[in-house]
């Protein structure tokens, strides 16, 4: 069955868009108050009633344009920008002389900041030092002389905008940063469980017929030894992380996307399984099983892998303890967590093993056993006293099982 690609988008500048479509309505809406309350101030109101129906229909026309960096091209950005300046460079036309000597603002007033701000989400600091420049210079022409005010504003604006820019790039890197280690997250993910299935699997039939070529002799032992060559070079594989990581972020307009690559998701039925159906089969002669009367409800997946789990650690008790090894089962139904576990009387293992093992690339607990739990959010306790046989138990939530 063919995996499932999951795709994550993340943006953390597209909140910066919307505020600016919200900031461009508000900021037009206060430039038409001003002109309504400052109205005496005006030689020539006509300059502003021919400019303000002018920026109230390009500023509710071009919303769709700050909604995302896709939409928001050059060929906007430069017009956006020259009514800004175009409007800055009108004031002198409408108002008198005292209005601007006054300090008195522009017609588009503050409006004009989100055209830089505007560069500056798209573009970086860069953009947005290149949209302030012109800004700055029509305030200068308008104002007529370098007034302490003036330069004031200017100054801000200049400082504000670039900012803002600088933090767009930083937020973008580390948009990308974020989507490579979710990559790499995933590729390791996806590496355990292939190494889990693999060692459940594969290694143990080479192992097996390893073992039996040794024992037969002849060409069998040859076939017995090519077996166990190709056991140690598929371990050092599985074990030694050499699985691709794929480049699949992209680094698009509307932010950084993961494709992650997830199992199909298997028919689960009617629902919540019963674990004790899934550990009946293990019960044998040398194997007793404990549970509860009632059944052990669990999701199906992470049933299953508890009972994967359980198997593994089965295989290992008939490898290390030997065919006469008695084991036991038990099944702990607990409120929030289900307890199995799985008790051994072989010889223990002795001190340092398992991370020996683990360099060896032998993963029947790492792996198999460890790794699942991990997975389903639980944990896996080994303890073992030499000569005394060994105990795993294996915990895994109720809630939250994956």
């Amino acid at each position: 069955m063919p995996k499932r690609a999951r795709v994550m988008r993340m943006s953390v500048e597209q909140p910066l868009w919307r505020a600016l479509s919200g900031y461009r309505v508000l900021t037009m809406l206060y430039a038409v108050g001003l002109f309504i309350s400052n109205y005496d101030d005006f030689d020539r109101p006509e300059v502003a009633f021919a400019y303000y129906p002018l920026l109230c229909i390009w500023t509710l026309a071009t919303l769709p344009r700050v909604a995302s960096a896709a939409n928001c091209t050059k060929r906007f950005l430069t017009a956006d920008l020259t009514i800004a300046v175009g409007g800055i460079l009108l004031t002198p036309l409408a108002v008198t002389d005292a209005t601007i000597d006054a300090g008195g603002p522009t017609l588009p007033s503050i409006w004009t900041a989100g055209s830089v701000l505007a560069f500056a989400i798209k573009g970086g600091w860069r953009w947005a030092a290149f949209a302030s420049t012109p800004v700055a210079v029509a305030n200068l022409v308008e104002r007529g002389t370098p007034a302490h005010d003036t330069v004031h504003n200017v100054i801000l604006v200049w400082v504000a905008s670039i900012a803002i820019g600088y933090v767009v790039e930083v937020a973008r890197a580390s948009e990308r940063t974020l989507a490579r280690a979710l990559e790499i997250e995933a590729a390791t993910r996806e590496r355990e469980r292939l190494a889990r299935d693999i060692h459940d699997s594969v290694l143990q039939v080479l192992a097996m017929v390893q073992r039996r070529g040794a024992v037969i002799g002849g060409e069998a032992a040859e076939l017995g030894r090519m077996a166990g060559e190709q056991e140690v070079a598929l371990r050092t594989l599985v074990s030694g992380g050499l699985t691709p990581v794929s480049r699949v972020s992209e680094d698009l307009a509307e932010g950084a996307v993961v494709r992650l690559m997830e199992e199909p998701e298997e028919d689960d039925g009617d629902g919540p399984v019963d674990l004790r159906t899934l550990l009946a089969r293990y019960a044998a002669a040398r194997v007793s099983l404990a549970e509860p009367g009632a059944p052990v409800v669990l999701p199906p997946a992470a049933a299953r892998e508890l009972a994967a789990a359980v198997g593994a650690a089965l295989d290992n008790v008939r490898r290390h303890a030997g065919d006469g090894a008695q084991a036991w089962i038990l099944v702990e139904d607990e409120p929030d967590e289900v307890i199995v576990t799985v008790r051994d009387d072989g010889p223990g293992i002795p001190e340092g093993r398992l991370v020996q093992a683990e360099g060896e690339g032998r993963l029947g607990v790492a792996q198999s056993i460890r790794g699942r739990l991990r997975d389903l959010g639980g944990r896996a306790e080994l303890v073992s006293t030499p000569g005394q046989g060994t105990e795993v138990e294996l915990t895994v939530p109720k809630k939250g099982s994956r």
